[in-house]
């Protein structure tokens, strides 16, 4: 049976999730979802207060491939998520960062590790609490341009924004997935307009201190 999951987005940096190269992908943050989500579920990320975009759709992806850490990096189809922190801002928030040497966790240097390039130990244990990437080749991201949903949809479903995320089965979130797809056909597979902190891009995150951290 098919599952919809929908979470507030806290940060948009285009790094979780990464909308970017024809892919939108999950490859860190919500573990709990990354491991229970299957092909076919939809994850739906909703605005919050800290974006200004409460009751807003950042994105929405049906979820076309569910991988593990080490498949992601080792796919060459897959190597622009990489990050290159010399690089543009798509290059900067690459979300291709995990993968075992002697089998032991290696993470790039990236916007989930410290800004010198070295482990972020904390980022990586709640990103490694699982070891799956979900895929998407049928996404709408709608970013800084994210569309209110419509008040009457989320009170069908019962959805109001909290903590964690919440778990509906497809027959209950119908409506939400229907509504997407119907008014934004046209916008599939497209980056409609860049991620609310984008211009941040080059920051680092760290999840011990809940802070973004910028370059001195």
């Amino acid at each position: 049976m098919k599952n919809v999951y929908i979470y507030v987005v806290a940060r948009d940096f285009g790094f979780a999730p990464n909308p970017f190269h024809g892919i939108c992908s999950l490859a860190t943050c919500k573990p709990n979802i990354r491991n229970t989500a299957q092909v076919d579920d939809w994850i739906i990320g909703v605005g919050g207060g800290a974006l200004r975009a409460t009751g807003k759709c950042i994105y929405a992806m049906k979820v076309t491939q569910k991988i593990t850490f080490d498949e992601y990096w080792n796919n060459a189809e897959f190597r622009s998520k990489k990050p290159a922190r010399n690089g543009s801002k798509k290059t900067l928030v690459g979300d291709n960062i995990y993968y075992k040497k002697d089998g032991l966790w290696q993470q790039a240097h990236s916007h989930h590790s410290n800004p010198d390039g070295t482990i972020n130990e904390h980022n990586l244990e709640r990103d490694t609490g699982s070891e799956f990437v979900l895929l998407s080749k049928n996404f709408y991201y709608f970013g800084s341009n994210a569309p209110v949903i419509p008040e009457r949809i989320l009170t069908d479903i019962g959805y109001k924004n909290k903590r964690n995320h919440r778990k509906y089965p497809y027959s209950q979130a119908r409506g939400l997935v229907e509504w997407i797809e119907k008014n934004y056909s046209t916008s599939l597979n497209i980056v409609l307009a860049n991620p609310f902190n984008f211009e941040i891009s080059v920051a680092h995150y760290s999840a011990k201190t809940d802070k973004i951290i910028l370059p001195s």
